[in-house]
């Protein structure tokens, strides 16, 4: 390192700051090389005024997985006042949707460093991911590349931490976040309140919400604590679902094994989203879904179930790249199926069926499951083929291994990648493993195929022409 500056004082200055990415082909932009996280820690303070920035410091500890004269963090939205890197001052520099960060002293190879970024959080702009306006405050909604307009981070579900959130705020609303934790504070009108996780998160999966909120608290199955957070005025309304919670849970822990985390709860937000989100420990759901009443209870747990599957498959279990998406959306989907079928008289092999007619135009629009095309905007990547099109793989699976070895599958995948990251390959690697034989050509077909090969048990299934 010594050399390399050396070098660089004869020859000029060092190259300019540029944005780095982890080589992800769907967002070239997201991680960043040359460090693992270990942890945050990240504060907020909240005025009540969603109108213009928040105050905002985010600590972060690392270890240098390279030797590092300088290392580059996501963030925008906001504008960065300092950085302080082992406690000394340090040079930064914006360039694209990355801070360009030079400490005062490089950091080797296998170091822990520690870095502490004060800056702003700006609510106020346009709905692009990272904060959501409610009627009554802020929520989260950080999937898939949105963290970073939040707070600075290394955003990439591949580098997963531990994270602690201290939210300043007006003592008369409430704060919940991904966790345990609660007020711990109150001065001059406002409480702190400090929420911290017991197992690692990708930091799209992050959640903070403050509002006028009650937090309706129950048990799970174990003990576990269940907290759902709603708007006050809504709490009576929505018990009658929300209380089915831990019988969700109960379900399917049946299915695949024990909840993998500290707690659980439903998010109401007061707000249209487009969409419901798997945020760590703490579900984000519109209000939209529990207020109408032209839907059936079924349909409406069939959702519930599907945001709660995901924190075994998509948040205990992350994907290495984001094309390797199908393993959250296809899981979480074959059990809201699953579970519409049992309780809602809802047949999954007639989902399946129809999904098998849509695959063929599906793959034509977004790409295979494993393959998906690139698309813009927050939520472009979350098309048809993630979600039927890839529990139907699922579904092919089960019929050529059979449904002991397929349940084999499922429960192993969740247990030997709990609170790490996993790929389709080595999805594949366990089912083979499983099943007793190689199944690299199966999944091929099935993941990476222009078109959808035969159903194993149904010859008689087609999937309709595409244009």
């Amino acid at each position: 390192m010594l050399a390399a500056a050396a070098c660089l004082a004869l020859t000029g200055a060092a190259s300019p700051p540029e944005p780095l990415g982890i080589g992800d082909p769907l967002f070239p932009y997201l991680g960043n090389p040359g460090y693992d996280v270990s942890s945050y820690t990240v504060g907020f303070t909240y005025t009540g005024n969603n109108t213009k920035p928040m105050e905002a410091v985010t600590a972060i500890d690392a270890v240098a997985t390279g030797a590092l004269d300088r290392f580059n963090l996501d963030f925008a939205n906001g504008t960065v006042r300092s950085v302080v890197v082992d406690g000394a001052d340090a040079e930064f520099a914006v360039a694209g949707e990355d801070v360009v960060v030079t400490p005062r002293q490089a950091v080797p190879l296998g170091r822990p460093f520690h870095v502490v970024v004060r800056h702003t959080s700006d609510p106020s702009g346009p709905q692009v991911g990272g904060w959501v306006r409610t009627r009554d405050g802020l929520v989260m909604a950080n999937q898939a590349d949105a963290a970073h307009r939040v707070f600075p981070c290394n955003d990439h579900p591949a580098d997963k931490a531990n994270f602690t959130f201290q939210v300043v705020a007006p003592q008369e609303l409430t704060v919940v976040a991904n966790g345990l934790g609660g007020v711990r504070e109150r001065r001059g009108g406002q409480a702190l309140s400090v929420f911290s996780t017991s197992h690692p998160m990708a930091p799209e999966l992050a959640q903070v919400s403050i509002g006028r909120s009650a937090v309706l608290r129950r048990e799970g199955p174990g003990g576990l604590p269940v907290r759902d957070v709603v708007p006050t005025r809504d709490a009576r309304g929505l018990e009658r679902l929300l209380s089915r919670t831990p019988g969700h849970i109960a379900w399917m822990e049946k299915q695949v094994g024990s909840y993998p985390f500290e707690a659980y709860g439903v998010l109401v937000a007061d707000a249209e989203t487009g969409f419901e989100l798997e945020t760590q420990t703490l579900s984000l759901f519109e209000r939209s879904l529990f207020a109408r009443r032209d839907q059936p209870d079924w349909y409406v747990e069939s959702i519930m179930v599907h945001e709660l599957a995901h924190q075994w498959f998509g948040n205990s279990v992350s994907p290495h790249r984001w094309a390797d998406l199908w393993l959250n959306e296809g899981h979480a989907t074959w059990y809201e199926s699953l579970f519409a079928q049992e309780f809602g008289g809802q047949p999954l092999e007639q989902r399946m069926r129809a999904a098998y007619a849509d695959s063929d135009r599906w793959r034509v629009q977004g790409g295979p499951p494993a393959a998906p095309q690139s698309a813009t905007g927050q939520i472009g990547i979350f098309r048809p083929v993630v979600y039927d099109g890839s529990a139907l793989v699922l579904y092919a699976l089960r019929q050529e291994v059979g449904e002991e070895a397929f349940a084999q599958v499922e429960r192993r995948w969740v247990s030997e990648h709990r609170d790490g990251v996993a790929t389709t390959t080595d999805f594949t690697r366990l089912a083979s493993e499983v099943a007793g034989r190689d199944l690299t050509d199966f999944f091929e077909g099935w993941l990476y195929g222009a078109k959808t090969p035969p159903m194993p048990g149904h010859p008689d299934w087609r999937s309709e022409p595409v244009d």
